[in-house]
């Protein structure tokens, strides 16, 4: 937010004309005051807890605001007629192993039953993407304090690769799938080829002016719970379709036939009772493809 104050709000030709507002989303009263406030056409869902690690120690907390905030702020799009809303999803949602993915995934599920419902005129869609260079958590950024520090570099295995894009190709693209959709759709951004995360350990620490194994070594720590050797970018019932962009495609698979009121009341009661395991066997009942950590 500090960011988006002074360095894109102050430098623009119409700051006047712009506000920013931190919100918690999962307070749904000041949320909808905010809808009453700025009546807004278009939302990008963005917000959400991320890291893999951190969610498979608090999975409640990752569905209170992950999966739960979001069917709010569904929920308040449709009621004020908003004309698009854009859920920013992840590759980890594709047969989730984690709790942050499944919790996307969930969403998703939500988002697709939500875009049928009887006088919903607001157009829902998902747009699907790996990991952002240099955002928060980011493995470069990771790499980059490692290397300050004179190693080692972390790597969770000599194999495991994932895929990567800039900010500004992120933005970019997300901002051509919300042209396409016209409700209901999620899409996927082609990101390439997927990286090994050892080359990237390699490069940098060469970029760096070192040499690995002298000055700086790599040290392997296994994967995490939650983590994946590699990141997929489509469940296997899902039809993968071309749209008008290039690097933009869309997943059309029928919606899941879900009560959704009857879903969030389940994981909800579920989720009231301290026990990992069983939250996530009940989650898994909803999501087959989920394979959980335990």
């Amino acid at each position: 937010i500090f960011d988006l104050n002074f360095s894109i709000i102050q430098q623009s030709p119409i700051k006047d004309r712009l506000k920013s507002r931190v919100i918690d989303i999962t307070q749904e009263e000041f949320l909808e005051y905010q809808f009453k406030e700025f009546n807004p056409t278009i939302i990008f869902h963005a917000a959400a807890h991320k890291h893999v690690n951190l969610m498979e120690e608090q999975p409640k907390e990752a569905l209170r605001n992950n999966f739960f905030a979001t069917i709010n702020l569904m929920q308040l799009s449709s009621k004020y007629e908003v004309d698009k809303f854009i859920f920013i999803s992840t590759d980890k949602a594709v047969n989730p192993t984690s709790v942050m993915g499944v919790t996307k995934r969930l969403a998703e599920i939500a988002l697709q039953s939500h875009q049928k419902k009887i006088g919903n005129k607001t157009s829902f869609m998902a747009v699907r993407f790996g990991n952002v260079l240099g955002s928060s958590g980011s493995v470069v950024n990771i790499f980059k304090r490692q290397i300050a520090n004179g190693g080692p570099l972390t790597v969770t295995d000599p194999e495991v690769t994932r895929f990567f894009m800039t900010i500004r190709e992120s933005i970019g693209l997300i901002l051509e799938a919300s042209t396409q959709g016209k409700g209901g759709e999620i899409f996927v951004l082609d990101m390439g080829e997927p990286v090994k995360i050892l080359d990237v350990a390699k490069k940098m620490i060469s970029l760096s002016g070192f040499k690995e194994g002298e000055d700086i070594d790599i040290e392997y720590i296994g994967l995490q719970a939650g983590e994946k050797l590699y990141e997929e970018v489509q469940h296997l019932n899902e039809v993968h379709a071309e749209t008008d962009h290039p690097r933009i495609f869309s997943f059309t698979t029928k919606p899941l036939e879900i009560d959704i009121s009857a879903m969030v009341e389940k994981i909800n009661s579920v989720s009231k009772v301290d026990n990992h395991q069983v939250l996530k066997n009940t989650i898994k009942e909803i999501v087959p493809e989920y394979h959980p950590s335990f």
